[in-house]
């Protein structure tokens, strides 16, 4: 199996009408396989090993009840297209919610089956099964086909992007490595690698650090502040809302915010993941100067 191409944007790239800095709006929607619970949840005591943890279940439950429809309501009203991470499971136990995602106009992406379903742990053959079975229910729902891919946690496998690429997949978010995206070609197949910056992210604020949702909201501020007045190179920002936890009316205000001020401004390009790879694909065919050679 050879090393895939790899294509960086330099400091030159510019997105549309010259802008520096893009942002990206994610709802999580997650959810886990039939008798599955995420593995943290409100309570801060944990169970016994062995048990079913009828609490964390119902907490991650509210996102397809409620959560899923507040997010999208308050990016309707604001005119703001996200990108929608959705589990294969979804389509099986909240099929009118999917469906509503895309005719919505939000993008829809494939978020494997199950929150636990995680494809470094799965063979290949186990990870393309996975791929296909997600696809084809989340497209027999919504209508239209996923084009991009994040795996639970961001947590592909070494030969996740190759398989994805090959299915014909325009993007995944399963890298970290850099603050802009990049394009990987596999066997003359290239997909769009867009890191899924967690900065702006209200899982790791609230869930894991334990700071109230304002703070997301500081810490966007302190963010763009930098990307836009520090730095001079081109970047792009994640703002990221779980529907079973910013999806609450507690944080669900700070993701409503965050869009009214990134609106007030002229500065900045708003985006889809899906709209990112397809300007980027474009633009590194029109403007072979806007890639980084020799690539690192």
């Amino acid at each position: 199996m050879s090393e895939p191409k790899t294509l960086r944007l330099n400091d030159q790239f510019r997105w549309p009408e010259g802008r520096r800095v893009a942002i990206i709006f994610n709802i999580a929607f997650e959810a886990w396989s039939k008798g599955q619970a995420p593995g943290i949840g409100p309570m801060g005591n944990v169970l016994k090993p062995g048990f079913f943890d009828t609490n964390a279940h119902s907490w991650a439950s509210f996102g397809a009840n409620r959560g899923i429809q507040r997010l999208l309501d308050f990016a309707d009203q604001r005119g703001v297209k996200t990108s929608v991470m959705v589990n294969g499971v979804l389509g099986e136990i909240a099929p009118h919610a999917v469906k509503a995602i895309q005719a919505r106009g939000h993008e829809i992406v494939n978020h494997s089956w199950g929150m636990d379903v995680i494809p470094v742990y799965l063979d290949e053959a186990e990870e393309v099964a996975n791929i296909e079975k997600n696809h084809r229910l989340l497209t027999e729902v919504s209508g239209v086909e996923p084009r991009g891919w994040i795996s639970p946690r961001g947590t592909g496998s070494l030969i996740s992007a190759r398989l994805l690429a090959n299915r014909g997949y325009l993007h995944h978010g399963d890298c970290n490595d850099d603050d802009r995206p990049y394009i990987q070609e596999f066997d003359g197949h290239p997909i769009v690698c867009i890191p899924l910056t967690m900065d702006v992210n209200d899982l790791p604020t609230s869930i894991r650090y334990g700071n109230a949702p304002r703070h997301m909201l500081e810490t966007f501020e302190d963010t763009l502040h930098a990307m836009t007045e520090r730095e001079h190179v081109p970047l792009m920002l994640d703002v990221t809302a779980h529907t079973h936890v910013f999806g609450r009316p507690s944080g669900a205000w700070v993701f409503d915010e965050i869009m009214a001020r990134v609106q007030a401004r002229g500065d900045v390009w708003v985006c889809t993941r899906q709209e990112m790879a397809q300007y980027v694909l474009e633009q590194v065919k029109l403007r072979p100067e806007w890639v980084q050679f020799p690539p690192h």
